[in-house]
């Protein structure tokens, strides 16, 4: 066990420099079209036009971002960039607010801070794209593929052989669950139950997706929630290192997700499911990308806007590289890059089928 933890270690770091180089080498991708869907650790512009105090289109989001603010929660790429960017694709997936026609074909970002599983989770912070309202989004781009390729068929074919990113449900927890004062989950659900009902609706959500056409599926779990600076902030910490009560409730459904994959893939046998062990992932040696700070926010976290987002224009810290969190939520580039590395990882078994497709002849148009 021991030699396959190191193992594992010296690829996400052999992963985590790729990833810096990645932006600089040109070359066919692994696949041909990436979908994501998510929160706002994927968002990439989505929330930039809506009415909600959940957006990062200003300063000081986008200091290490070529592109300055773009709505991206952190100081450069997200998780989804960066991963994108291990599968060779030289521009990054297009948010679904802006995507042209031509870019649907490479993929589209569905992503929106503060949605969840839920329909009302985040509504206390404003207009979000919740998971159902995401699928109807890919609805629409299902459509403008169809009249690209020339047919609902052709359409659904080159779907098919598409990889997927779905990870939502940290704001079912930050957004809804954990602040009583707004919903009122806390009070009808113990923290399995709450898990239970919540993969239940998830379950649903994803097997609609398959409907649509997906068949290679990477479902991330949920991250260490309670040891995020806003939450310790609001709960303490007890003298531990985190808050281990949120990270027990959160334990609660990854597990329950980790259950559906195997139920996915033992019944829906011409697709492929993969679970991304997030919380594996991030109890990792962060000091491998050259992170110190594990506990505290590079940039200055407002207590009104988003509670936990930056406040605008304030000078963050000087080294975010060293630093985990950008704001009391988000992760900075350079945990990003740790985080991407290791979910690549755990995706190679759908790379793998994608690939045995295309040397088939049947999958990549």
């Amino acid at each position: 066990m021991a030699c396959n933890v190191k193992t594992w270690f010296a690829l996400v770091a052999t992963l985590s420099l790729l990833a810096n180089l990645m932006p600089l080498v040109f070359g066919e991708p692994q696949v041909s079209c990436f979908f994501i869907f998510g929160d706002s650790l994927v968002d990439n512009g989505n929330n930039n036009d809506l009415d909600t105090t959940a957006k990062a289109n200003y300063a000081p989001y986008g200091v290490d971002f070529p592109d300055g603010p773009t709505g991206r929660f952190s100081n450069g790429r997200n998780m989804a960039d960066i991963i994108a960017d291990l599968l060779g694709f030289d521009k990054y997936i297009p948010p679904f607010a802006t995507a042209s026609d031509q870019e649907i074909l490479m993929g589209v970002n569905y992503g929106s801070g503060g949605a969840g599983i839920r329909d009302e989770t985040g509504s206390q912070l404003g207009a979000r794209i919740s998971l159902n309202h995401q699928l109807l989004n890919h609805q629409t781009t299902m459509s403008r593929l169809a009249l690209l390729l020339g047919s609902k068929e052709a359409a659904a074919d080159y779907l098919s052989q598409c990889l997927y990113y779905v990870g939502m449900g940290s704001n079912d927890y930050i957004n809804n669950y954990l602040v009583p004062q707004y919903y009122p989950t806390s009070r009808m659900y113990t923290p399995k139950q709450y898990a239970t009902v919540l993969i239940k609706q998830y379950s649903q959500q994803i097997k609609t997706l398959y409907k649509y056409g997906a068949r290679n599926v990477a479902l991330p779990g949920l991250g260490l929630i309670g040891c995020t600076p806003a939450e310790m902030a609001t709960y303490g910490t007890n003298g531990s290192a985190c808050v281990d009560v949120v990270n027990k409730d959160v334990a609660h459904f990854n597990d329950e997700l980790s259950l559906l994959v195997d139920e996915l893939n033992n019944n829906l046998t011409d697709a492929k499911f993969a679970y991304v062990n997030i919380t594996e992932i991030s109890i990792g040696d962060p000091s491998a990308v050259g992170i110190t700070v594990t506990n505290a926010a590079c940039c200055v976290p407002s207590s009104t806007m988003g509670k936990g987002q930056c406040v605008p224009n304030l000078v963050p810290c000087s080294n975010p590289g060293n630093y985990s969190f950008w704001d009391a939520f988000h992760p900075t580039d350079t945990a990003n890059v740790f985080m991407a590395a290791g979910a690549y990882s755990a995706m190679t078994p759908l790379l793998s089928v994608l690939k045995l497709g295309s040397d088939e002849g049947t999958a990549i148009l």
